[in-house]
């Protein structure tokens, strides 16, 4: 990106002033080296988002942020319905609700070393992975809606977990207001058979060491200590939710012109939020969140029980599960007083300072924790929302590394099995039924992992706690 197209407020926060057309500016938080790798799509992308009707405070981008559909990845904005705003397809993503769980084990390396090589394989036998994968389950029509309806709660109702482990999750475990009546058959077909299953693409389940801890106050009351063995779960709502996203942006760029809404870019269709189009699309993208939900709630309840066959001792407890493509109404401080306004976050991670009331009552006094994915070959993060972060971003964080090339050139730069051996050279162990997506998914096709916690962590969108480094990784 061209730096000059910018104004620099600080080391790490870079406007692109109002110009003809927008009514908020934008605002990128990244590092210098961050925002000159960006693509210059991402500056159109920004500055486009904040022309959209009911825009508040800013267009904003994450430090991970990269050209994506309509809104980059790494997008936020927030939209007041009652000064016409709109709810944007585009501005959620098409894996509705992909998000990261993360669960502790009450292990240590020591423990888990000798184990490493069964555990992976005992992960990879349990939990489906890869294109088309299909699980145990199979949903009939009542299961569906019941599912859509009632996220990991409903999993839970199954068997599946404990009701503890919806104390450790966004929303609690169930999205209100998801109405699965607007979620289309096709949609529901592509999903009966795909509940726990990790799916592909940057998808994974991981196991992971705590290598570094940053603030051991905030550490210790998420029960992060070095040398734990934590799991990963990095997926989303499958095929259904790509179905509902794909339905709604063709349905939304079409009837636009209804609305007199004029956009400037096709991709960024969208419908007022109080309109029956956006209302419906809202009903649709909540069940598509609880269907993520259960689905991480289910993979939870089949890793459980791979780890105990290997490691009876071992107590598999959520720390959080938060989502990073989602669009949901929240309180939120503007001008002195409260608004309730529906923030888009598209690849990017709400981040909760403590106080927020939308906090579970573990985290009322600390901050939500954040859960920063990183590649099979570096580390992950775990950060935690501050209060600063409700000002100046809506909560917000980044949610990963973010690609610095498309999966087609990385497929093109490495071989799979190349980056399977090398990775088992360093002591990281990888199970993936496809040696393409192993390549798609070379660390080396993302950004600096740690240069973009750095950068979100200066910016005071949430601040370093923890350092995660895998030890294994099942990929789709």
């Amino acid at each position: 990106m061209d730096l000059s197209l910018l104004t620099r407020k600080s080391d790490v926060e870079w406007w692109i002033e109002r110009h003809p057309g927008m009514r908020v500016p934008g605002i990128i938080y990244a590092s210098e080296a961050l925002v000159k790798d960006m693509d210059a799509k991402v500056y159109e992308q920004v500055a486009n988002v904040a022309t959209l009707r009911g825009i508040e405070r800013a267009s904003y981008a994450m430090p991970d942020a990269h050209w994506g559909y309509g809104f980059p990845i790494g997008g936020v904005a927030a939209f007041d319905a009652d000064r016409g705003g709109v709810v944007s397809a585009g501005g959620v993503g098409f894996d509705i609700s992909c998000g990261v769980r993360l669960i502790g084990t009450g292990l240590t390396i020591d423990d888990v070393e000798p184990l490493k090589k069964h555990i992976a394989n005992e992960l990879a036998r349990n939990v489906p992975a890869g294109v088309g994968s299909v699980g145990r389950l199979h949903l009939d029509d009542r299961e569906m809606d019941a599912m859509l309806a009632g996220g990991a709660r409903w999993a839970v109702e199954r068997g599946y977990g404990t009701a503890a482990d919806l104390e450790r999750i966004e929303e609690r475990g169930c999205m209100a207001g998801a109405m699965p009546e607007k979620v289309s058959d096709r949609a529901k077909n592509r999903q009966r058979d795909e509940m726990g299953t990790l799916g592909s693409g940057n998808h994974y389940l991981e196991v992971q060491q705590v290598v570094k801890i940053f603030d051991p106050v905030v550490a210790s009351a998420f029960h992060l200590r070095e040398r734990d063995v934590v799991i990963s779960i990095h997926c989303g709502s499958r095929g259904l939710g790509h179905q509902i996203g794909t339905e709604f942006l063709k349905r939304m760029a079409i009837e636009a012109p209804t609305y007199g809404i004029d956009l400037p870019d096709r991709e960024l269709a969208c419908a007022p939020i109080d309109s029956p189009l956006g209302q419906a699309y809202l009903g649709a993208m909540r069940a598509g969140i609880n269907c993520a939900l259960a689905n991480r709630q289910i993979i939870t309840h089949l890793v459980r029980g791979a780890f105990l066959r290997l490691a009876p001792r071992a107590e598999l407890t959520p720390l959080y599960d938060v989502s990073h493509n989602t669009c949901k109404l929240e309180s939120h401080q503007m001008n002195g007083r409260t608004k309730r306004l529906f923030v888009h976050r598209k690849g990017a991670t709400r981040a909760l300072g403590p106080g927020h009331p939308d906090l579970p009552p573990a985290f009322a006094s600390i901050g939500q924790p954040v859960l920063i994915g990183g590649t099979m070959g570096t580390a992950s993060y775990v950060l935690v929302g501050t209060s600063d972060g409700l000002k100046r971003s809506f909560g917000s964080s980044c949610h990963g590394a973010g690609r610095s090339m498309s999966r087609h050139a990385a497929a093109k730069l490495w071989q799979g099995r190349k980056v399977v051996d090398e990775l088992a050279a360093r002591g990281i162990l990888i199970r993936s039924p496809s040696p393409r997506g192993v390549a798609e998914e070379a660390p080396g096709a993302y950004k600096d992992v740690t240069e973009v916690v750095d950068a979100a962590d200066r910016a005071g969108l949430s601040r370093k706690v923890a350092r995660l480094e895998p030890l294994v990784c099942v990929k789709g």
